[in-house]
């Protein structure tokens, strides 16, 4: 395993971490699945790319997340204010947003930012001269992550952060105590919705290109990389389990890096991340369940020992 291979895994880990932590919130905390993460993502992507072509690579960041903030607040309009069932309003949502972002791309499926600057290429004028030269994907997604985790961090335990927490957890308590569950759910997916579009522009930024397909297949990713987060640091405050989700998505990435360097065929990869899924999910119930299955086994030889002897 080279040492390209594992920093590659890393910058992209780290990138794909923001939509992984933007479901550690819906997901987790709110107990919301948002489906829509594929063309929220996507839409981040689209409008950074747009705001950083115009010469704006600094804008292209609040504007991605903003336009993420739109995404959220849709889908959870259609959850809490028109009783669209949640699983549905994401995939509504995801359905509108292919067409909007191939509007906000200007028709177009595929944008090149190759003579665009971007926040990585400014990064890069910055280190030039330092010992981390040429390390400027690295120090932007670190940064990144950093200011998204302690963000996070903080912002759940504030008392608004408490409250999304305990709608997650118990949605009647919750109007009992005089707490709008409608306005908790609209503010966490609105947060979570602006990771995911954070991701999606420092993605296309790192790439300098956007594909209208840029974000397909990213919810699976991150479920995969939330579940393998939770079983590696899965106990703990906030902020540890914001560290296993992190270390999740590396893990994740490493491993269709790996893939990928196997001259594994792209059709393939799919199937790779719906192995890992089931693989995440099904780890820490196997794990719970092997000691019974190893008697099981112990039982069955010993009997087969013994009746082979008479």
């Amino acid at each position: 395993m080279t040492v390209a291979l594992v920093q590659t895994a890393l910058e992209l880990g780290l990138i794909c971490s923001l939509t992984v932590l933007a479901l550690f919130l819906s997901y987790s905390m709110l107990n919301v699945c948002d489906l829509s993460t594929d063309g929220c993502f996507t839409l981040g992507a689209a409008v950074g790319a747009i705001v950083a072509i115009s010469g704006h690579p600094y804008l292209a960041i609040l504007a991605a997340m903003a336009a993420g903030v739109c995404s959220g607040f849709i889908t959870a309009l259609l959850q809490t204010k028109m009783g669209v069932d949640s699983l549905l309003a994401g995939i509504i949502v995801n359905t509108g947003l292919y067409s909007i972002n191939i509007a906000v791309m200007g028709g177009s499926s595929l944008l090149n930012m190759n003579k665009t600057v971007t926040v990585f290429t400014l990064m890069e004028d910055l280190l030039e001269g330092t010992p981390l030269a040429g390390q400027s994907k690295l120090v932007v997604a670190v940064l990144a992550v950093i200011l998204v985790v302690v963000f996070l961090t903080l912002f759940l335990n504030t008392r608004l952060g408490l409250a999304i927490r305990a709608t997650g957890n118990n949605p009647d308590m919750v109007r009992s105590s005089s707490i709008n569950p409608v306005f908790t759910t609209i503010v966490g997916l609105c947060v979570a919705n602006a990771f995911t579009g954070l991701s999606g522009c420092l993605l296309a930024q790192s790439q300098k290109s956007v594909d209208v397909n840029i974000g397909t297949g990213m919810v699976t990713i991150a479920l995969a990389s939330l579940l393998i987060g939770q079983t590696l640091l899965g106990r703990g405050g906030i902020f540890t389990r914001a560290l296993g989700v992190v270390l999740g998505a590396f893990v994740f990435r490493l491993v269709y890096t790996i893939a990928l360097r196997l001259d594994m065929p792209a059709f393939m990869l799919k199937l790779v991340s719906s192995v890992i899924v089931v693989l995440a999910i099904s780890g820490p119930y196997l794990k719970s369940r092997w000691p019974m299955i190893y008697r099981r086994l112990t039982h069955g030889r010993a009997a087969a020992a013994k009746g082979g002897k008479v």
